[in-house]
């Protein structure tokens, strides 16, 4: 029951941080989702062996953490909870890929490893900007950019139906696990054969209370489509923050910068 209103409390805490009033967060939200798609492509698009050219794109979320006024610890948080999923994926190249890529003192490192580690940051990266979008943005706010960008309208109606009425779920459900535990003794009432039974009463409790919500949402008037209270207009700021960081992406992914960086304050010192 508390793992239910944790997870719902913590769904709120990112529409709260979305409703923040900095100048990232008043960027039209297809800038922000442009810019994102930017990043995760470019970012994608390396190779299995490369970890020093992915490092400075960590420059991109700070500055949006920095700028958009988010809390730091609960965004690691968040990655921190993709990252063994994204190990899990990699940790078996190393079993794969022996073949000595480079020497660290004694230690020789295999590509398998050099590519499970590359793997982990890239995983951080992504997913660190899709958590920093939904924070600057809000969710309902980047499927209406994505419908705009010419995504069906049917599927960004159902990817916001999804989201709205999550919270209607999971309330239900924590209504449930309260009664069931309330009516339960001991361990009596507790084991796996009482969850067949309560997945029935919230198929059914969730079938009911849809057709009151469908119900109430046709007497207001719902023709198909969630009409945005502010609509925002794509600006001046808005194509300056598009082009610079799509240069500075484009920049990073022909050269490697902390190479560069790594050579020019080694040649400072011999």
């Amino acid at each position: 029951m508390a793992s239910i209103d944790g997870a719902l409390l913590d769904l709120k805490r990112l529409d709260r941080l979305a409703a923040g009033g900095s100048a990232v967060h008043r960027l039209d939200p297809r800038t922000k989702l442009l810019t994102t798609l930017a990043f995760m492509v470019t970012v994608v698009s390396f190779g299995r062996y490369e970890i020093s050219a992915l490092i400075p794109f960590f420059i991109f979320p700070a500055v949006l953490i920095g700028l958009g006024d988010l809390p730091v610890a609960y965004l690691l948080r968040k990655v921190a909870l993709v990252c063994p999923f994204a190990l899990l994926v990699g940790i078996f190249n190393p079993i794969f890929d022996r073949a000595v890529a480079l020497h660290l003192g004694p230690l020789a490192i295999t590509g398998g490893w050099i590519s499970c580690a590359s793997i982990v940051v890239r995983a951080a990266l992504t997913v660190s900007a899709a958590v920093i979008l939904v924070a600057v943005t809000g969710f309902p706010a980047i499927c209406r950019a994505m419908e705009a960008l010419g995504m069906p309208k049917a599927f960004a109606v159902q990817l916001l139906f999804l989201y709205r009425y999550l919270f209607v779920l999971t309330e239900e459900g924590g209504r449930a696990s309260r009664a069931r535990e309330l009516r339960s003794f001991g361990k009596k009432g507790r084991g796996i054969a009482s969850y067949g039974s309560l997945l029935g009463h919230l198929l059914l409790r969730t079938w009911l209370r849809a057709e009151r919500i469908h119900m109430a949402m046709l007497a207001r008037g719902f023709s198909g489509a969630f009409r945005a209270s502010n609509h925002s207009r794509f600006g001046a700021p808005d194509l300056l923050f598009l082009a610079g960081w799509s240069v500075f992406f484009a920049t990073l992914r022909l050269h490697n910068a902390a190479q560069l960086l790594g050579s020019l304050v080694t040649g400072l010192f011999k």
